[in-house]
């Protein structure tokens, strides 16, 4: 398991979304969260992937349920568009989103069997929603997946953690933390 190749994907990790009350609690520890994930991916030779999420104001790539509330959001070029001050983002490839899933839409899997990659270590906001949605098309696609459980947040933690704990167990997508990460992106 530990030779598989690997990928760190950092999801969402947007002003924007450190907007709403309760992921605004989780920034600073997301931030220090990300940024010691990413150190350690980029020191064992691991690609880090950013994978944001934005909209045009036009509504042309607005989902339903902002066409139904009539409000967009991460508008490109806004500052909620922006990584979280703070991450340290060098180097990596950024790709842009408009679902919830970091497939949809962005060439993911091409850009992943390309470089030979494996496997996702899955970080990044919210758990319930796009991490999660993520870690579903990454087995569709044939990738495993760890979620990166200090790096991942919800704005509804009793859901979030229980989406995630669904994915580990109907897809054998583990929840690690520090030191597991750790040891899987060394390699031992």
């Amino acid at each position: 398991m530990n030779a598989t190749p690997t990928a760190v994907v950092l999801i969402d990790l947007q002003e924007g979304f450190f907007e709403f009350p309760d992921l605004a609690d989780h920034r600073e520890l997301m931030i220090r969260e990300a940024n010691w994930l990413a150190g350690v991916a980029r020191a064992g030779g691991h690609p880090v992937l950013v994978v944001n999420t934005m909209h045009q104001r036009d509504r042309s790539t607005w989902t339903l349920k902002m066409l139904e509330d009539g409000q967009g959001f991460n508008f490109e070029g806004s500052s909620q568009a922006a990584p979280l001050t703070g991450l340290d983002l060098r180097p990596t490839a950024v790709l842009t989103k408009t679902r919830d899933s970091a497939f949809f839409g962005t060439g993911l899997a091409d850009r992943l069997r390309a470089h030979g990659l494996r496997r996702l270590i899955l970080a990044g906001v919210t758990a319930e929603s796009c991490v999660s949605a993520t870690g579903r098309d990454a087995f569709a696609h044939d990738f495993e997946v760890v979620y990166a459980r200090l790096a991942i947040a919800s704005s509804d933690a009793d859901r979030g953690w229980r989406d995630l704990e669904n994915l580990g167990a109907d897809f054998r997508q583990p929840i690690l933390n520090r030191p597991d990460l750790e040891r899987l992106l060394a390699g031992k």
